[in-house]
């Protein structure tokens, strides 16, 4: 996968946990290789302060919480990957059962 493509990802899995509960830098690097994402805990800081600069999170002491303009970004994130996913994965199943 590309890092520009890999790296949204990430960024939506990040909000998504954030969404849940704080974020710390040291929990967030096991959680992402679970998900399958090889990452070093350099990238996984870049990617918590780009959302901090982008306003969806928020910084206090070691832990990141989302913001209000973090969960409605969050929101919109799941509208559309709702419509993505019935875009992309529902013709995969539907050629498959063709077979």
């Amino acid at each position: 996968m590309r890092a520009d493509v890999q790296n949204l990802f990430i960024g939506i899995h990040m909000l998504s946990i954030a969404h849940e509960k704080d974020l710390t830098l040291t929990e967030m690097q096991p959680e992402l290789e679970k998900l399958g994402y090889r990452i070093a805990e350099r990238e996984v800081k870049q990617e918590l302060e780009r959302l901090t600069q982008d306003n969806f999170l928020t910084a206090h002491g070691d832990a990141f919480s989302i913001t209000g303009t973090g969960i409605e970004e969050f929101k919109h994130i799941e509208e559309k990957l709702r419509v993505l996913c019935t875009e992309v994965l529902k013709p995969a199943a539907t050629a498959e059962s063709k077979r």
